[in-house]
């Protein structure tokens, strides 16, 4: 149990963090696209109404650090996406509480499949995604790769694969 962390469910309170989180990342390796900015600025109609789920992480002391979503893409299958953390708390396993508390969304959600897609330039967080039990998947990389420009990485996650 982490005492300095904390999961938060989304509000409309909470959806400043979703942004700025995500466009801090994202601004500093690449540049925001329009799919980003319609998620980004709307994630409540973009994620949370067609039944998908965004999460943050809070530090007890710094407040919101965090974010990921879960954006529904078919009848059962879900894309993690906008998962993003503070540069000033990386390093200190934020990252790795968020995406567990995903996951376990994911699976409560029946998510199948799960995937993501991401940039080979994310190398930090694709060895997290690994460690997790998240693969390389080119059915995935077919069917989704083309939403997002910096796309050249695709995974998906197989469940029972444990930490």
């Amino acid at each position: 149990m982490n005492d300095t962390l904390a999961i938060r469910e989304y509000s409309d309170e909470l959806a400043p963090h979703f942004r700025d989180i995500n466009a801090e990342w994202i601004s500093s390796m690449f540049r925001l696209e329009d799919t980003d900015r319609e998620v980004l600025d709307n994630p409540g109609t973009k994620i949370i109404a067609p039944g998908g789920v965004i999460l943050f992480v809070e530090h007890k002391d710094l407040g919101i650090v965090g974010a990921c979503a879960l954006q529904k893409t078919g009848p059962t299958s879900y894309e993690l996406t906008k998962m993003g953390v503070l540069e000033s708390v990386r390093g200190q396993k934020a990252g790795e509480f968020l995406l567990s508390a995903i996951i376990e969304r994911a699976a409560t959600l029946k998510a199948d499949p799960l995937y993501l897609l991401t940039s080979s330039k994310c190398a930090p967080a694709i060895h997290l995604y690994e460690k997790f039990g998240f693969r390389h998947d080119v059915e995935i990389m077919e069917r989704h790769g083309a939403r997002y420009q910096r796309c050249d990485v695709a995974m998906r996650y197989f469940a029972g694969f444990s930490t």
